[in-house]
């Protein structure tokens, strides 16, 4: 995992956004309906990071600390648009969370949180298999509501873990997460 410095990173990180979200729409999968998310990765505002094997971008997303959602208390680590690359397997979101939870707990956070669009009721298949394999990785489901760009979303935490052995695993290199900006305009 290292922080995505180049505009020719942010670009093949908007890449890979686009053609998740051109897999994802060919089989009839939700995608969020009001953010321009390739746009999120482009910008220089934000410190996106990528999961690389090989020199190859593998998966993309935007660390935050402490985003003020409007759910789930207390600070925490939050994982804005995370994105894979289409037709890999689950190890890849395994990978993530692992890094992620020992994120966190470097970060003196007690927690990770997450969104995943849910257009239907989370019982419903697709979302219900994906939540199934998310638990299995440690994930908690914390219900359903509205997400921080306006689309249906079921909420996930994760606990904070020192994960001692996961740079045999996995490398990490990514700069200490920033606030979420302030959306409600103030500075």
């Amino acid at each position: 995992m290292r922080t995505l410095h180049t505009d020719a990173e942010r670009e093949e990180a908007a890449a890979l956004v686009q053609d998740r979200q051109r897999w994802l729409s060919m089989r009839g999968l939700p995608v969020p309906a009001q953010a321009d998310t390739p746009a999120l990765f482009r910008d220089p505002q934000t410190s996106p990071v990528g999961l690389f094997e090989d020199g190859k971008l593998l998966a993309c997303l935007i660390p935050e600390r402490d985003p003020g959602l409007r759910w789930g208390e207390g600070p925490c680590l939050y994982l804005n648009s995370v994105h894979t690359l289409p037709d890999q397997s689950d190890d890849i979101i395994r990978l993530i969370t692992l890094w992620a939870s020992d994120l966190a707990a470097r970060q003196g956070l007690p927690l990770v949180r997450a969104e995943a669009l849910a257009h239907h009721p989370l019982e419903s298949e697709p979302i219900a298999a994906l939540l199934r394999r998310l638990t299995d990785m440690g994930w908690d489901v914390r219900g359903s509501g509205t997400g921080r760009e306006g689309d249906r979303v079921a909420r996930l935490e994760l606990a904070a873990e020192h994960r001692s052995g996961l740079s045999a695993l996995i490398g990490c290199r990514v700069h200490t997460p920033q606030a979420a900006p302030d959306e409600r305009g103030s500075a």
